[in-house]
């Protein structure tokens, strides 16, 4: 069963990929739709055995590696972490493959669709499931080319082919930095497997190393990488700028890929390196300062985008930056919770953003939509409830971990005296709820409220979608409504030992208890700040206020030029220097120069030189003859008699 769960998907790759052709669309869609749904079954049995029973299994395949010191096997590693991710990543990739069903029975290419989403769901559960970090790896660069693979799905589009493009190249900047923390971690350890690394990490503490006469802490250049690399897989600042374009794939792709599982690789990635993180006061700090400004600076960005699916696009970055918060805090587990939860009501909205796109002639345009509150009432009411789960509206999913990380952020302020960081990143997150309320309902007012620009020749073919899309939406609202309530003890309830065996937390930064006895104006803040975000949209929306904002709003609108300024400092030099050094002067300079255009040349101006010699004299054939002879034979010793021979012969 622990190895079916993983392997299956793989096989419904190869099957519906190259057999595509033979099993169809009808094939294709039952049998990788039904291996995926196994696996979800093997999944939650699983989370039974495992997660509850907080007790893990570790499963030994074969070598695979060794050399020296390096000694490392194909196994994996089944805790509690991987029980609640199994059930993440299983649960989603079949709502989205029984959506896909619907969504893309008029594509040609379906059976290629459905095997890139098999082989998506493999490498994200070998990343999940290995014991050690270069399996781990393995996992963490496959599902960067199966997002690659899906984002350019439709490969005849220019913009397919740059987003796919862009995702791939600023994932590099993370994957090298994962790259330079595998050989970190080795060189203290000297091993890459999770249970030797984890149980010997204290006893490093204290260790350094020495770069360039400046000592560092191993734990703080570990920890540094390991961030470069989750800010690079879970778009935090800095690095955030593919994901928003990686909309251009097909929407499960969105709801599959850039919400619920590969973008919280790099959660997942500082979730389960916590006891080496929980020893680098740096790393943390940089965890709760990029959080909290990833969270602050994409909820200001998305309140101010017209596409519908970037708007959720940047939401997804938003709560990302929340859950790189929670990490900071030292509280995994609610980031973990915030993770799970996230994967229910961000898949809601965006499938039920690909309803509404799917029943409106493939549009996106906020500015287009309208009014449609009559056609799709039940795309509205599922869009409505992700929108409040996202908005942390009271007692849906998205509340009860959302305004846990912001309480903590109150505890962690009020621990500290004066203006500091503490207070920077907690005003950060709580403004971020303003904005994420404000463009959760603007969304729902200019799709389902708003007049119309379109044309009647449109509105005529509005209607829900087929049983295929609208079911899956059905369980996510399910989820999005009650698993926040039903989960909450399993992942931060007192007395509750669900990770022990898996998260690190020093006791000095377990502040949860705190967080119970805030003063209540105090923990009800985040649902005042959420009301008051609605209540901006709603004002605006209906009693047209001119406010002026053109500076702040062109610049949220342009996402802070973001990708201009990668563009003037970092794209456009590096291109200039490959065309004028490493193209022009090296390639076609240097190298064409001595390689082979130089060579032919030299040949050309050899034979011509050569053309001069055949003169047609004897006497100098003869010479050249025995002057050839003698470089020949090289003997010096008749050096004198030779040339005396030559010479006579020349003038005869």
């Amino acid at each position: 069963m622990y190895l079916l769960v993983i392997f299956l998907p793989l096989i419904s790759t190869f099957i519906t990929g190259f057999g595509g052709r033979w099993v169809g669309y009808y094939g294709a869609s039952i049998f990788s739709t039904s291996v995926i749904f196994i696996c979800l079954i093997f999944s939650t049995l699983i989370f039974f055995e495992i997660g509850l029973s907080n007790t893990f299994i570790l499963i030994k395949i074969s070598p695979w590696i060794n050399s020296g010191l390096l000694n490392v096997n194909w196994s994996f590693l089944f805790d509690s972490l991987t029980s609640v991710m199994l059930i993440v990543v299983t649960s989603v990739s079949f709502l989205v493959h029984f959506y896909s069903i619907g969504y893309m029975e008029e594509d040609p290419h379906f059976p290629r669709f459905m095997a890139y989403l098999s082989v998506f769901t493999f490498f994200m559960l070998i990343l999940v499931t290995s014991d050690n970090i270069i399996q781990m790896f393995i996992g963490w660069e496959g599902v960067g080319i199966a997002s690659y693979l899906l984002i350019n799905f439709w490969f005849t589009r220019l913009a397919a082919n740059q987003s796919a493009l862009k995702a791939l190249i600023t994932n590099r900047v993370g994957d090298f930095g994962l790259s330079l923390a595998i050989l970190v971690i080795f060189s203290i350890f000297k091993s890459l497997d999770y249970l030797l690394i984890f149980s010997t990490a204290p006893l490093f503490e204290n260790a350094q190393i020495t770069f360039y006469n400046l000592v560092i802490n191993v734990y703080t250049v570990a920890g540094f990488f390991l961030f470069l690399g989750a800010i690079g897989k879970s778009a935090q600042l800095g690095l955030h700028v593919w994901l928003p374009d990686a909309m251009e794939g097909p929407t499960p792709v969105s709801a599959l890929i850039h919400a619920a599982t590969m973008v919280t690789a790099g959660v997942f990635l500082i979730i389960r390196f916590s006891p080496l993180i929980e020893f680098s006061p740096v790393t943390l700090t940089l965890l709760i300062l990029f959080g909290s400004l990833t969270a602050f600076f994409a909820a200001v960005t998305g309140a101010f985008q017209h596409d519908l699916k970037k708007i959720i696009a940047y939401s997804t970055c938003s709560q990302l930056g929340y859950m790189m918060f929670a990490c900071g805090l030292s509280h995994y587990n609610i980031s973990l919770f915030h993770l799970t939860n996230h994967a229910f009501f961000k898949a809601l909205l965006f499938l039920s953003a690909g309803a509404i796109i799917h029943s409106f002639s493939d549009e996106q345009d906020l500015r287009k939509m309208g009014s449609f509150v009559h056609f799709l009432p039940f795309t509205y009411s599922a869009m409505l409830i992700g929108s409040l789960a996202l908005a942390g509206f009271p007692f849906l999913t998205g509340f009860y971990s959302k305004d846990l990380i912001l309480e903590l952020s109150q505890v962690y302020r009020n621990l500290n005296i004066g203006l500091n960081i503490t207070s920077l990143v907690c005003w950060l997150g709580n403004l971020a709820v303003v904005f994420t309320a404000f463009y959760s309902f603007r969304l729902i007012y200019f799709t389902f409220f708003n007049s119309t620009n379109s044309s009647r020749y449109f509105f005529n073919k509005i209607h829900e979608s087929s049983i295929f899309i609208l079911l899956p939406l059905f369980f996510l609202v399910i989820g999005s409504i009650f698993f926040g309530y039903y989960a909450k003890d399993f992942f931060v309830g007192f007395g509750v030992n669900s990770w022990n065996t898996t998260i690190f937390i020093f006791p000095k930064n377990y502040n949860i208890i705190e967080s119970e006895f805030l003063p209540c104006l105090t923990k009800w803040t985040p649902f005042f700040l959420s009301l008051l975000g609605a209540l901006i949209a709603t004002i605006l929306n209906f009693k047209k206020l001119k406010i002026q904002l053109n500076f702040f709003a062109f610049l949220a609108n342009k996402k802070w030029f973001w990708d201009t300024i990668f563009n003037r400092f970092l794209v456009y030099p590096i291109l200039s220097f490959g065309f004028k050094i490493t193209f022009q002067t090296l390639d076609r300079g240097f190298i064409e120069l001595v390689g082979p255009y130089g060579i032919t040349n030299l040949a050309q101006q050899l034979a011509q030189q050569l053309k001069i010699i055949q003169s047609g004299q004897l006497t100098h054939y003869l010479f050249f003859i025995i002057t050839s002879l003698f470089l020949m034979t090289n003997n010096f010793l008749n050096l004198n008699l030779l040339f005396f021979f030559s010479i006579l012969i020349f003038f005869m």
